[in-house]
């Protein structure tokens, strides 16, 4: 039955069952009224009110949980589906309602796929134009400065020396963006050895202690998730560097139950009241975790800083 008559057809059994009371009891209403009789219609009020909540809050209640839903509607944060339950036609909407997130969240995984392949494209272009025109240029500039310096008065050498010295360091951080950018270690050595020297790197240059904790053996990964989780490390990692505050940092990579988990624990000054969801950085660490399926958690740690987790899908056996 329709929900309309649903509703018309209870309220109007109530009516006609207060007037069919009203009619065949003995209370009657006299002018003026009396206290025992004002006690009588109020309780009668009271109990229709009371008859029309209980018929009516079941016919209601799954439009709430639909309604409460779709305001908790994160794309980032697949699943989440609603039982179909109520009358015929709230059940048929929140099927529709389920289809249209499984078919909002199959899209925007497929689009975000495309975006993150070009965006590393983008990436792989820019670091090897680093490394083979800047970083070429760079070291020629280098290797002259070199040969002008046998030819160079000696109370100017000083200052030749400084120059060397900067161009040296530029060499080195062309190199260092380049790396970064296009991470070859996760190619050649796997991800426990990229995420090593990522760590090592960063808090070297940001002064942090480092401490890791990285299992002898885990589950293989698909290429595609090795790099998010290398990806959301690094994020992780740059966080700390920029924001936290920090004077350590711990790194952890286990197997967790098929899958692969990364923790990543600083003990800074925490999101300092930002949501665990709100920055730019962390919410493009939650679409490369949606991405590729894995689950990620961003959480006040014991250590007072923030506390990163990533669970990431092992890779299918004979896939």
């Amino acid at each position: 039955m329709p929900l309309f008559w649903r509703v018309f057809l209870l309220n109007a059994a109530l009516l006609l069952a207060a007037g069919a009371l009203l009619a065949f009891s003995p209370a009657r209403i006299s002018t003026p009224v009396r206290v025992v009789e004002e006690a009588v219609l109020a309780a009668g009020v009271l109990l229709l009110l009371v008859v029309n909540y209980a018929l009516l809050r079941p016919v209601f209640k799954p439009l709430e949980r639909l309604a409460q839903r779709m305001e908790n509607v994160d794309l980032l944060r697949p699943g989440g589906r609603l039982r179909p339950s109520g009358s015929r036609e709230v059940a048929g909407l929140m099927r529709s309602f389920n289809e249209m997130l499984e078919r909002l969240e199959s899209e925007r995984r497929e689009s975000g796929r495309r975006a993150l392949a070009a965006q590393e494209a983008e990436r792989k272009r820019i670091a090897a134009e680093l490394h083979d025109e800047v970083g070429q240029i760079m070291t020629g500039v280098l290797l002259l400065l070199g040969k002008v310096a046998s030819e160079v008065p000696t109370d100017r050498r000083e200052l030749l020396a400084e120059a060397q010295e900067a161009t040296r360091r530029s060499v080195d951080e062309v190199r260092r963006i380049a790396q970064e950018l296009r991470p070859e270690l996760l190619e050649h050595l796997g991800l426990a050895s990229a995420l090593k020297a990522l760590a090592t790197s960063f808090t070297e240059r940001a002064g942090l202690e480092f401490e890791k904790d990285f299992a002898r053996k885990l589950p293989p990964l698909e290429p595609d998730v090795e790099l998010a989780v290398y990806r959301v490390a690094q994020e992780s990692l740059t966080n700390v560097a920029r924001h936290a505050q920090a004077t350590r940092v711990w790194l952890s990579l286990q197997p967790g139950r098929d899958s692969v988990v990364l923790r990543v624990v600083d003990d800074g000054c925490g999101l300092n009241g930002q949501a665990a969801g709100g920055g730019g950085g962390l919410r493009g660490m939650r679409e490369r975790a949606m991405l590729v399926g894995a689950a990620l958690a961003i959480e006040r740690a014991e250590t007072g800083g923030v506390e990163i987790r990533l669970e990431a899908p092992a890779a299918k056996e004979g896939a």
